[in-house]
């Protein structure tokens, strides 16, 4: 169970994709039922650092505390900015050790120049993606994506895809109802797939001939259990099906059926947390009709079969 974060913070820190750490597990919501955390905010030598916005920083804590924390996280800074080599060997501790390990934007540089990164599947802004992989050409760089899990390495692309990242790591540890509750509070989508592409085309311009598919997808939402095809969708937007699947894209970054999948999985994780429901019933009652497709597209998405991920869910909680 995750209970202690330590993020390490250098020279020229990007203070919103620190502010999003510090969002995520820095900010006490126990009153309101949420897990709690111990939350370091570390460097090097213990002493203040100036952000990329111009003020100054004081953490609360040298880097001590990073090697007994479950969490070390980096988030992004400026080009160019040294790193001290005792941050990269406390980074390279964590990853022995088997602490998740969490990037933010260019955190990932940080990552690695400790060597963590070489071999393992990883991600950063879209703008640096090519760069990271000149740079550690053993990384396995995914150029187009939000986040990238490789085991317990975490990272993420720019900005708002720090917030996506958080969000799936509590939804390992804590189970998607407290990922859900916690996304809802901050206000942002409980749930983007870290495969989606970094960046969406633009939806098309509202307008009486071409309304928005919000009330499809409330419609959808609330009929995740029957079959449905992408025909009556269109149908029910009013639009040819082509220009229907071409509207979806444009406006979720994804296609009618990966997104209905996604979300049947997230129901499928709620049901396999929240009840007693076989496995058989929970593919009924998500949608996927059968157990086998349950396996087969839950497997593919969370990287565990529906039976290891109750197993696993109920160990932590009773933890």
């Amino acid at each position: 169970m995750l209970r202690s974060v330590a993020v390490i913070v250098l020279d020229q820190v990007a203070a919103f994709e620190l502010g999003v750490l510090a969002e995520v597990f820095g900010t006490d919501r126990t009153a309101d039922g949420f897990p709690s955390y111990r939350f370091d905010v570390c460097t090097a030598d213990g002493g203040p650092v100036r952000s990329r916005s111009g003020f100054l920083l004081t953490p609360n804590a040298d880097l001590e505390v990073v090697d007994d924390a479950d969490l070390v996280a980096v988030p992004a800074h400026a080009d160019g900015t040294p790193i001290p080599e005792p941050v990269l060997a406390a980074l390279r501790r964590a990853a022995d050790r088997g602490a998740w390990l969490l990037s933010v934007c260019a955190g990932a540089f940080v990552l690695g120049e400790a060597g963590v990164l070489d071999g393992r599947a990883c991600t950063t802004h879209w703008r640096y993606t090519d760069e990271l992989q000149r740079r550690f050409p053993a990384a396995q760089v995914q150029c187009d994506s939000l986040y990238v899990q490789d085991g317990r390495l975490l990272t993420s692309a720019g900005t708002a895809a720090g917030i996506d990242a958080c969000l799936h790591l509590v939804r390992q540890e804590h189970g998607s109802a407290v990922a859900t509750r916690l996304a809802r509070r901050m206000v942002v989508p409980p749930h983007r797939d870290g495969g989606q592409s970094q960046y969406v085309e633009a939806p098309i311009p509202k307008a009486p001939e071409a309304p928005t598919l919000e009330p499809v997808l409330e419609w959808l939402m609330g009929h995740l259990r029957r079959p449905v095809t992408v025909d009556e969708l269109a149908a029910r937007a009013g639009m040819a099906p082509r220009t229907f699947a071409r509207r979806f894209r444009a406006e979720t970054g994804t296609t009618p059926h990966d997104w209905l999948t996604n979300q049947r999985v997230l129901l499928a994780r709620h049901l396999l947390e929240d009840t007693t429901l076989s496995v058989e019933g929970v593919a009924e009652q998500a949608g996927f009709g059968d157990a086998a497709a349950l396996r087969h597209h839950f497997t593919r998405r969370v990287g565990t079969t529906p039976l290891a991920y109750r197993t696993t869910f109920r160990e932590r909680t009773t933890a």
